[in-house]
């Protein structure tokens, strides 16, 4: 109710009414000035209705705002639901009936002016059955009916010229623009006219102009056609990737694939789509409904102070606190068949949390895996631009790669054989050119000798003869070694094929066991895997359980230390205390003066009697000053002035000693003079 009446009083202070009120003034307007506040209300909405409540009569107030309000649509709340009496209270300006009406008038003024709007021209009259059998009032009738239809349609195009952005102002700003333009250019046409009608032969030059603007458009228009097929081109060709890479993945799939595992691959599609359009989707719809209903509902209300925000945040604490106290009483309270219940629920809560986090990973593997293949065709696309080759995937990839490996091997020990033969080659050349050298001295010495003895040319016919001997037996010994290698090369190939056959099909015996071992291990794997997954889920529950039992437990405990040790305090005060009394009344009872002297009745009794006596004293005092504080005053009086007296007659005196001294200082200046 307060956040109603501050927004009433806000929307008050506001254009166009500008009341100045606050809340005081406010809940302590009288019946009349409501009624003449709903009245102005009324009479924004409608102008019919700024009437001054005063000049008319109660009934007549009260039905004028009835029809209005039932023209607005208005619905009493349900505090009010009997129409006599809210009819009562808006007769005689009850605030429980007039604030709601306020609130909901100043919440949807705009809407309600339009709504009221529309009533003066879209309410029916209710014309009686009998006056309608005459003809000319049935056909006012059917036009009152058919203009009203037209102002409905008029009012809707005209909301919807309002809504397209679309003014006046704008639209006749433009064609003022268009014609300027138009006449600038008929004027601009009319000036090339007359200098083309001076060259030769213009009706033709015009008509090739124009036809080579025509061509050219259809050459823009072909143009853009061809790129917009181009494009389509390009998206049909992806469309075309996408589907075999498709049929790739699923003849890949269906290879070593059973009727059984598909079906099995396609439940678990199902299950998983019907968990999301029936569970996690509705949720997540659901919980976006309520974050937006509370938006509005937090755009609706009014601006919030810092005050209003304290206020809640105290609200909040306290309900926290109400919260904590009814969990702690909860756990108090032990009953063995809800902590079952309770543990259910925890597994039950501890799957479907996991049951959603898995779905989410999926969801998220899943849009991972659309991009990678969307990254995928971009990719293969590129790499058909620029290379043109197909792309290998899968297996042929695997191979390839493997291939490459071996390839890169071979390559490194060629590498190093190439660099082991180079260096060779090197010392070999280097050896040759010595060889050269000595053989070139040696030659020159036996063509001296041959010379001398006259034989020249002798030693190089014989060197001829020796090499092509030696090449001659050197190629037939090549022969002969290339036809022995290849035959034991064979031998060796078939050798080692047998031997590494025989020695592989233990080998692949064992592995075909071992792959059936290995599936049946994935299975157990996987059943105890569930069962280790139901069981963690079970030994948490209970843990917890256990965890807040041990907890109440502990604060049970605890409270009963506290109780404890309070009982215990106030089990020796009540002891100190029971000892203080038997020694008062062994002390009262005593038949001793002395020691019932130290009885504490008797001391209070006499500090009671002291007291007393105190009091008598102080009023007797109380009553001398009283009598005598009129005669005290005065002689008080007295004294001031004798003093003020006495004051100025010591004023006076050191005047007079003043001057005489002054007279004495004079007369002796005098004699000085004379003696002088």
């Amino acid at each position: 109710m307060s956040d109603q009446i501050q927004f009433i009083v806000e929307k008050l202070n506001q254009e166009p009414f500008r009341k100045n009120y606050n809340l005081i003034t406010f809940d302590s307007l009288e019946s009349v000035q409501l009624l003449q506040l709903l009245s102005d209300v009324l009479g924004e909405i409608d102008p019919k209705h700024a009437v001054d409540v005063r000049e008319e009569l109660p009934e007549n107030t009260a039905k004028r705002m009835l029809t209005l309000l039932g023209v607005l649509k208005y619905k009493p709340p349900g505090s009010v639901t009997d129409l006599s009496a809210f009819r009562q209270g808006l007769v005689t300006g009850s605030k429980p009936v007039i604030h709601p009406v306020l609130h909901w008038l100043l919440q949807r003024t705009n809407e309600l002016k339009k709504r009221a709007y529309l009533a003066r021209f879209l309410v029916k009259l209710d014309v009686p059955v009998e006056f309608l059998q005459d003809d000319t009032v049935a056909d006012v009738n059917k036009q009152y009916e058919e203009l009203m239809e037209a102002f409905k349609n008029l009012h809707k195009e005209c909301e919807q010229l309002k809504t397209s952005g679309l003014s006046t102002a704008e639209i006749r700003r433009d064609i003022s623009a268009m014609e300027e333009e138009k006449d600038q250019l008929i004027k601009r046409v009319e000036r090339l006219k007359k200098r083309v009608e001076t060259v030769q032969n213009h009706q033709r030059m015009l008509e090739i102009a124009r036809q080579l603007r025509l061509e050219k458009e259809r050459e823009e228009s072909l143009a853009q056609q061809k790129q917009e097929q181009k494009n389509q081109l390009f998206h049909a060709e992806q469309r075309l990737q996408r589907a075999q890479l498709q049929l790739k993945e699923m003849h890949h799939a269906v290879v070593d694939s059973k009727p059984e595992s598909l079906m099995k691959k396609l439940e678990e599609e199902i299950n998983f789509n019907s968990y999301l359009a029936t569970e996690k989707i509705p949720r997540e719809l659901e919980s976006k409904k309520k974050s937006v209903y509370f938006l509005q509902k937090a755009i609706a209300e009014p601006a919030m102070g810092q005050s209003d925000l304290n206020v809640l945040e105290s609200k909040i604490n306290e309900v926290n606190v109400q919260i904590n106290q009814l969990i702690e009483k909860r756990m108090m309270k032990y009953e063995p068949v809800d902590s079952k219940l309770s543990m259910y629920r925890q597994q039950a809560s501890i799957i479907s949390r996991k049951k959603e986090a898995k779905a989410e990973e999926l969801q998220a593997a899943k849009e991972e895996m659309s991009s990678t293949e969307k990254q995928m065709i971009q990719k293969t696309n590129q790499a058909h631009e620029l290379d043109g080759s197909e792309v290998l995937k899968g297996d042929e990839l695997k191979h390839y790669v493997n291939k490459l490996r071996s390839k890169n091997t071979v390559y490194k020990k060629k590498r190093l054989e190439i660099a082991e033969i180079t260096a060779e080659y090197g010392i070999l050349q280097r050896t040759e050119e010595l060889l050269k050298q000595r053989h070139e001295a040696i030659q020159q010495q036996l063509q001296a000798i041959e010379d001398k003895k006259g034989i020249s040319g002798y030693s190089y016919t014989q060197e001829e003869l020796e090499r092509v001997s030696a090449v001659k037996s050197e190629v037939d010994e090549m022969k002969g070694q290339t036809l022995d290698s290849m035959s034991e090369m064979v031998k060796k190939l078939n050798a080692m094929v047998a031997e590494k056959k025989s020695s592989l099909a233990p080998v692949i015996k064992e592995l075909r066991q071992l792959r059936q071992k290995c599936q049946e291990l994935t299975q157990e794997c996987d059943e105890k895997k569930i069962q280790y997954d139901s069981c963690a889920a079970g030994l948490e529950s209970n843990r917890s359980t256990l965890e807040q039992e041990v907890k109440g437990l502990l604060e049970e405990c605890t409270q009963e230390e506290s109780n404890y040790h309070y009982v215990n305090c106030m089990k020796k005060n009540l002891e100190i205390q029971l000892q203080r009394v038997k020694e008062e009344m062994k002390i009262y009872v005593s038949p001793d003066p002395q020691e019932r002297r130290k009885a504490i009745r008797e001391q209070y009794t006499r500090m009671i009697l002291e007291q007393e006596n105190l009091g008598k004293k102080l009023r007797e005092k109380q009553k001398v000053v009283r009598e005598s504080h009129g005669p005290n005053m005065k002689q008080i009086k007295m004294w001031q002035d004798f003093e003020q007296l006495m004051e100025c007659k010591r004023e006076c005196f050191l005047k007079q000693q003043n001057q005489t001294a002054i007279g004495q200082v004079i007369q002796e200046a005098g004699k000085d003079r004379l003696v002088l």
